[in-house]
């Protein structure tokens, strides 16, 4: 009998531990979408739910069920055809937090202890209409110092697309904030105000820089915005979102460093395991994943390397970043660790902030912050055709034209050789991109993509340095060279007078974009 006792107790508590240490749950069609499950609402099959590493399907009744830690967030990987609540502030609401015990204490507060686990954790899912071409919208390192800085940023971009229509949802590629992360609120409150669900993901100015451990970097940033790894669907792309920013750099405990934890990588090769081959695979995270020369040691190699052994079989990929303050167009194979014949798009996005909020100010009192590489500040535009995608690139308070920045000299001696030469930075410009140009409706020649700074940043840079008044605005960083820069010969041989240059980009995409300056021919 005594046995039996015994028996019972120690089966009472094996089942009181296995149950803590898995979460149930379903999915579910929220008919009336107020984010609860009625007896009425049908759990849906096949939806991927997430403990942050492991990833399984739903079965036929909508139910999951997960092995659980003490801290851990669930999340639901939204399938194309759903859509998920979004709360007040237009924050897509996919994740449920478990951390009984709460943050540690740090600078800057994190997660709550939360209450004890539900017995079920479920996902409302609501259907939609979700069309295979789209638009998706995004933010390069907004990443204000303080709330003077939050203003510029809203008033010189997020009120140029606010109620934008015609956009799925929109990102911001991490440096939410600069450091501080009491600013998260203001950066929230000011990115709601575009009016369509928004995502985010973690850069190195979003963390907890008294975290020890590098799993411990992230919880003011969880308490504000949820998990910083995490997939969604939208028409037949996949998006995985993800922390690339290891803190302390496990390097030497100092700074921090580029790269993903082995958690990180299975949770990327559970969650494809879900994921059709011929969608468009869009990855996106904070820290580029290509290094422009072998001096650069700013991502961990071998994560890299497994990454892209877990993309070998999909044909259709896409890497997104921010960081650098730099616009670039990356293509990476075999030499950088690709295992496909077909390079990897790698686009380092232009960023909201510029350089730092720094230069002159425009007629609005917000500074006009070119970066150093000569691209304007500004966003990007996605445009999703089912696998296939296409980048608009607008700057901020240009008009949708404008994607390159002609530098000419003024004026040069009639018939005699100069140095002086026409130069045109496309922003969005590549390896692969085409630039001609002609004068005064002449040949068409084609220009040299060189890699040199924009003359036309170097003059706004030394503008300060020349300057024998002190002026408005705080100088510009150094100019950095360019990888979007094209170089074309002045002719000096022409007749007196002003002479009209055209320029036509054409780029990866198939799209032509034109420009135009002029110069003058003269005699002393």
């Amino acid at each position: 009998m005594k046995k039996n006792i015994i028996s019972s107790i120690m089966l009472f508590f094996t089942l009181a531990v296995s149950a803590q240490n898995t979460v149930k749950g379903v999915v579910f069609e929220d008919k009336n979408g107020n984010g609860k499950k009625e007896k009425s609402e049908k759990g849906i099959a096949n939806v991927a739910v997430s403990n942050g590493v492991e990833v399984v399907l739903s079965n036929n009744k909508g139910q999951y069920e997960l092995p659980l830690k003490n801290d851990a967030i669930i999340t639901v990987i939204k399938p194309a055809a759903y859509r998920v609540r979004i709360d007040e502030n237009n924050k897509p609401q996919f994740f449920y937090i478990h951390k009984p015990s709460g943050s540690p204490k740090m600078k800057f507060e994190g997660v709550s202890p939360t209450d004890k686990l539900p017995e079920s954790v479920d996902f409302a899912l609501i259907p939609q209409k979700e069309e295979t071409d789209f638009t998706a919208l995004i933010f390069g390192d907004p990443q204000p110092y303080n709330l003077e800085e939050v203003d510029y940023f809203y008033r010189g971009i997020v009120a140029e697309v606010e109620g934008v229509k015609n956009v799925s949802f929109g990102l911001s590629m991490g440096d939410l904030v600069g450091n501080d992360l009491s600013l998260f609120n203001p950066y929230i409150q000011a990115v709601k105000k575009v009016g369509i669900p928004w995502y985010n993901l973690l850069g190195n100015h979003d963390l907890n820089f008294d975290a020890t451990r590098d799993d411990l970097a992230d919880e003011t940033y969880e308490a504000h915005f949820g998990p910083a790894n995490y997939a969604f669907n939208y028409g037949k792309v996949h998006f995985i979102v993800l922390d690339d920013v290891l803190y302390p750099d496990p390097r030497d405990s100092k700074g921090y460093w580029g790269g993903f934890t082995p958690e990180q990588l299975q949770f990327v090769a559970n969650d494809l395991k879900f994921v059709p081959k011929n969608n468009l695979i869009v990855l996106a995270f904070h820290i580029p994943i290509s290094e422009p020369d072998a001096k650069d040691d700013s991502f961990r190699d071998a994560d890299r390397d497994q990454l892209f052994s877990l993309l070998k079989d999909f044909p259709n990929t896409l890497s997104l970043s921010a960081h650098t303050h730099l616009q670039r167009q990356d293509f990476l194979g075999k030499e950088q660790g690709w295992l496909q014949n077909k390079p990897h798009h790698h686009y380092n996005v232009g960023t909201t902030s510029g350089d730092w909020y720094s230069g002159k100010l425009d007629e609005k009192g917000i500074p006009i912050s070119v970066m150093r590489d000569g691209t304007p500040k500004g966003y990007a535009f996605i445009n999703f055709k089912g696998n296939t995608y296409t980048v608009d690139y607008k700057a901020a308070g240009k008009e949708k034209e404008h994607q390159m920045n002609v530098f000419l000299p003024k004026v040069v001696a009639k018939g005699k050789n100069t140095k002086s030469a026409l130069y045109v930075n496309f922003f969005m410009g590549g390896e692969n991109d085409q630039l001609v140009y002609r004068v005064d409706n002449g040949e068409w020649k084609a220009m040299e993509r060189v890699v040199e700074a924009d003359p036309s940043y170097v003059e706004l840079v030394y503008e300060w340095d020349l300057a024998e008044q002190l002026m408005p605005g705080r100088r510009s960083s150094d100019p950095s060279a360019s990888t979007h820069v094209w170089k074309g010969k002045i002719p000096a041989n022409l007749e007196l007078g002003t002479h009209k240059v055209e320029i036509k980009a054409t780029d990866m995409f198939g799209k032509t974009h034109t420009a135009s300056g002029s110069y003058r021919i003269d005699t002393l």
